[in-house]
């Protein structure tokens, strides 16, 4: 409803597109409120949509395909070399991306949000000013933070170059260049790692800390960092890359550690080192909404800031930042401010790394369960034993189920091979139902399959 001639009214507004707001602003719709979704980029989906989840799987599943097809020839199938059409790949996700986005835009005019383009800022506890937007003051009764988050630059080391490129910018695939150094071995460096060097590059990966992937257990990235390995030219641990200089083709890196990459020069740089909240430019405190030292908004049980009417979800809150823990927030919060008694309280949130092989895990993993001193019990088979893997030649994996000691409830669960993502639900249904090993063990699955190595794991439970 317009109160002036630039104000609009709303009882809920939402902003950011991404994941969360869309999701919340669906459900909010949906249970009667009525809601407006702002967003900078005037698109729904966010920075997974448009330059994350979405365009790096399916890059990443290019890739397999190309890796698919060379272990073929094992099998006594051989494939002409493949040929890359940079464009039509390119093409093919910009389709993907478009696609999706043409799908939230349909859903939106279906549960009657209204969308507006722009960039909102706080003006008071119950108004914001958008910038670029036709109405450029909405007042509302409540609102909902889902602004996410960017990637984190190396101030006083990168240089402003086009050469020196972060996940937004390894996700356009101008070119596939012959050299690439990813600084960071978390996963967006080397998933993007991974995609670059199907496609052709020589990528050089440099990780300050003595491992890669720190948040999963190491038992589970032994076959990845083997894969990796082969894949790339060097993975460098306890090195940190202390400064950076434009020159013809290229750019000049200066490294310090314990493993410095024999090469000292490369086409492009991919800086991956994580990701900061976009809360900066919100004038927040015009709000009276707070934040840590590190910029994520402060928030209780239920999203709420430190302001009554005002609320927060996804990346701009903490971690982990995942795409799914955002969406589930932002559901929940819509039902609660709708008066339905529903609270945010999982037991595991699945965390995904999508290489090749994939990594997944939920619950407690090893590490964290020694670190809180959990009296546990682990149990695990590696793919070798597995009849679907030595069908199709991916015995590079293992199966792994954390339970308590004495109840033999699990705890959590971790895999490594292929489609671990896909397998890895089961691990958070069961956890958030509190199964037991016999459940698992009890439960049928088809054979022959991956999934039912959960079983098998679980029959050693006795």
């Amino acid at each position: 409803m317009v109160v002036g001639e630039f104000t609009q009214e709303t009882d809920l507004l939402i902003i950011g597109g991404g994941p969360g707001g869309y999701h919340a602003a669906f459900r909010a719709a949906a249970n009667g409120i009525s809601t407006t979704i702002v967003d900078a980029s005037g698109k729904l989906g966010g920075i997974c949509l448009h330059c994350g989840c979405i365009p790096s799987k399916t890059y990443l599943y290019m890739a397999e395909l190309l890796h698919t097809s060379s272990l073929a020839g094992q099998m006594g199938i051989k494939f002409d070399k493949p040929k890359l059409d940079i464009d039509k790949m390119r093409g093919w996700k910009e389709h993907v991306v478009e696609k999706l986005a043409g799908g939230l835009e349909q859903l939106c005019k279906k549960h009657k949000v209204e969308k507006i383009s722009g960039k909102a800022r706080f003006e008071s506890r119950g108004t914001v000013a958008v910038e670029g937007a036709e109405a450029s003051r909405i007042k509302f009764k409540r609102a909902i933070i889902a602004t996410g988050s960017k990637p984190i630059r190396l101030k006083g080391i990168e240089v402003d170059s086009e050469n020196v490129i972060d996940s937004t910018g390894a996700l356009e695939l101008p070119s596939v260049p012959k050299t690439m150094l990813v600084i960071g071995g978390g996963y967006i460096g080397l998933e993007l790692g991974q995609v670059y060097a199907g496609f052709g590059s020589e990528v050089t990966v440099v990780e300050m800390l003595p491992h890669l992937l720190p948040g999963a257990d190491k038992d589970l990235t032994r076959p990845l960092i083997k894969r990796l390995k082969e894949q790339f030219e060097e993975v460098c641990l306890e090195t940190k890359v202390t400064g950076m200089k434009e020159v013809k083709g290229g750019i000049d890196v200066e490294f310090d550690g314990k493993s410095v990459p024999s090469s000292k020069k490369f086409e492009k740089v991919l800086v991956s080192v994580g990701r900061f909240p976009n809360s900066r430019e919100l004038e927040l405190s015009k709000a009276g909404v707070e934040t840590d030292e590190r910029g994520f908004i402060k928030v209780d049980a239920n999203f709420k800031t430190t302001t009554e009417s005002i609320y927060a979800i996804g990346d701009v809150i903490g971690n982990p930042m995942l795409a799914h823990k955002a969406l589930n927030e932002g559901t929940v919060l819509a039902d609660r401010l709708a008066g339905k008694n529903e609270v945010f309280e999982p037991r595991a949130i699945p965390a995904v790394v999508f290489t090749d092989p994939e990594i997944a895990w939920a619950g407690v993993t090893e590490s964290q369960a020694k670190e809180q001193g959990l009296d546990i019990t682990v149990k695990k088979i590696p793919w070798g034993a597995s009849g679907r893997a030595v069908a199709v030649g991916r015995t590079d994996g293992t199966t792994k189920l954390i339970f308590e000691k004495g109840s033999n409830r699990l705890l959590g669960m971790g895999i490594c091979g292929v489609h671990a993502g896909e397998m890895i639900a089961e691990g958070v249904h069961a956890i958030e139902m509190g199964a037991v090993a016999y459940d698992l063990a009890s439960t049928i699955h088809p054979h022959p399959t991956l999934s039912e190595m959960v079983a098998e794991v679980a029959h050693q439970m006795g």
